[in-house]
């Protein structure tokens, strides 16, 4: 009788590749997901959005339905880290690698992030730098059958490399996903819809990396932790594989 084993968004020979892979570090835990979280915290963002962005985050991951996901699979957890950004040169990590394994796990981070007060950083819009900085980051992770960089942000490159120059050389097999935060603009649709189009079309464009790839939109700072829902629940969704489908 075949056993199932869950595996998040892998082929059936990624899986078998997988699942025949040593870990020689991190306690030997076939992590199935590394995910970077990058948010961006520049001249855009004011005092009260930097508070929406990062509680709204906490209370994604604490969601009744993206704890399960987070939790689904203890033998091979999802590991965390997570990052703001501005200029070129300015990047603070708020967490670093952590194997989410219980409850006790997302509620510490969620702490951390509720308590983390901002800091004085650039003005200035580094994605580029960002995205090199998340490609860093990566060779300090457990080995995971997937790397993701999910990328915030409310504006275009304006410091630093630009993100359609930063190749697969640094960042390998990672995949690339974005929320683009935009301009909330109730008494002016068209006005919106067309910032709105114009942000999103330059993240698709130049941001977005890999055959996974995909994007989200908050509606403002206010819809962020609903965006940033939708967006972890499609990055942690799981497939089930039969042992003889390998």
């Amino acid at each position: 009788m075949a056993t199932g084993r869950v595996i998040r968004g892998l082929s059936r020979a990624g899986a078998l590749a997988w699942l025949l892979a040593a870990a020689p570090v991190w306690a030997e835990t076939p992590c199935r997901l590394s995910l970077q979280l990058a948010l961006d915290v520049s001249g855009s963002v004011d005092t009260r959005e930097y508070r929406l962005q990062l509680d709204g985050l906490a209370a994604a991951l604490e969601d009744p339905e993206v704890r399960t996901a987070l939790l689904a699979m203890p033998a091979a957890p999802v590991a965390l880290s997570v990052y703001e950004w501005s200029g070129r040169d300015a990047q603070r990590l708020l967490g670093d690698w952590q194997f989410i394994l219980s409850d006790a796990h997302i509620a510490a981070l969620a702490g951390r992030l509720r308590g983390t007060q901002r800091q004085e950083m650039p003005v200035s819009t580094g994605l580029g730098a960002a995205m090199l900085f998340a490609a860093a980051r990566h060779a300090t992770a457990p080995p995971c059958a997937r790397r993701v960089l999910d990328v915030s942000g409310d504006g275009k490159n304006n410091d630093g490399p630009r993100p359609q120059d930063v190749g697969s050389e640094a960042l390998g097999s990672t995949i690339v996903n974005a929320l683009v935060i935009a301009t909330h603009r109730p008494a002016a649709p068209q006005s919106q819809k067309r910032e709105t189009d114009e942000l999103t079309g330059y993240f698709r464009a130049y941001v977005l990396r890999g055959p996974e790839a995909f994007l989200e939109v908050a509606d403002g700072y206010e819809d962020y932790a609903t965006a940033m829902k939708r967006k972890l629940l499609k990055e942690l969704q799981v497939i089930v594989l039969s042992e003889n489908a390998l």
